[in-house]
């Protein structure tokens, strides 16, 4: 398999390569660490996380759920896994003796060590990369109500989703409408009219049109999910968790109910133990599926971790994250 190497080791050792044909001898040790502390470690990260942000940019989301669409984001970071590795641990070598050492490459999957790279390259995606975003996001799987046999239905449909995509939600509203409009039972469309008015800020027409789609399809993942959504816009915490938990009663792997229902307590609740135990099964859940969006679960765990231990309450803390077989070293 090709593997990328980061363009700064390339330049380092070519550097090396021209030195010594331009002398009697090998370039210092010295020379070399001198060189190496010039040179920005976190470049090697930012340069191999790009590579896997193109791979992700190619991954077609066309009729595949989120799970398929997942899988495919994990192999564009798995491909720069390695490549990242040598670069870190190649520079690490040079700094620190200005050397040739023996190295090791990790490439078990489950190891702790190989572990540490993907998640470095996954945070910097879900930082950095629109592609990854507008990928974990998509959710096309059809069946037999999603989509329409009416040409004029999906003109509409194709033209909304083109201004959609500009995020011009209101322009591309009356497309949505119009295609429902030839064909009732076009969920896809319905899933689109409510999105659009949830944009714009019409809530109540946004869960008019999501129940529409549920009426259609009751098992339709994104009107479940979003109608968690609008009741949180409209700062109706007590019905956003009847929703999830809706949600869960058909999806009960879904780690997207466990992270809503952990930022309605941790956030707006302001129970930070509950908040942390539903964040806790949506990591668990995150990392079993491969999924990147166990960065911001991450982010929020260490967020309430910063108030408890504000609070007095680091004990707590951690009995939550053992409960959860989640297993960290004290701060």
């Amino acid at each position: 398999m090709k593997k990328n190497i980061p363009l700064i080791i390339i330049c380092f050792f070519s550097f090396q390569l021209i030195h010594a044909q331009d002398s009697s001898k090998p370039a210092s040790p010295e020379l070399l660490q001198a060189l190496a502390n010039t040179i920005d470690s976190t470049k090697f990260l930012a340069e191999v996380s790009k590579e896997s942000c193109k791979c992700i940019d190619s991954i077609s989301l066309t009729n595949r759920d989120n799970k398929e669409i997942v899988q495919d984001i994990k192999k564009c970071i798995d491909k720069e896994v390695t490549a990242y590795q040598l670069s870190l641990k190649l520079f690490g070598s040079l700094k620190a003796t200005g050397k040739n050492v023996s190295i090791s490459i990790n490439t078990n999957q489950n190891s702790n060590e190989y572990k540490r790279y993907y998640y470095e390259i996954e945070r910097w995606l879900n930082d950095s990369c629109a592609s990854l975003k507008r990928a974990v996001s998509s959710e096309n799987k059809e069946n037999e109500y999603s989509t329409s046999k009416n040409p004029e239905a999906l003109k509409q449909f194709d033209a909304g989703v083109d201004i959609m995509n500009k995020n011009n939600y209101a322009e591309a509203l009356p497309y949505f409408k119009k295609a429902v409009e030839i064909d009732s039972m076009f969920v896809f469309a319905w899933d689109n009219v409510g999105l659009c008015y949830r944009k714009t800020n019409d809530l109540d027409k946004a869960l008019e049109a999501y129940s529409k789609s549920l009426s259609i399809d009751p098992k339709g993942h994104v009107p479940l999910q979003n109608i968690a959504i609008v009741y949180e816009y409209k700062k109706d915490y007590d019905k956003e968790i009847d929703a999830y938990q809706k949600l869960l009663a058909i999806y009960p792997d879904d780690p997207e109910v466990f992270y809503g229902i952990g930022n309605v307590y941790a956030f707006y609740k302001k129970d930070l133990e509950k908040g942390l135990d539903n964040f806790c099964k949506a990591y668990n859940l995150y990392i079993k599926l491969n999924s990147p969006y166990r960065v911001d679960a991450e982010k929020n765990i260490n967020t309430i971790y910063n108030q408890m231990k504000k609070d007095g309450k680091e004990d707590a803390f951690y009995k939550i994250l053992a409960d959860n077989n989640i297993n960290v070293n004290k701060k």
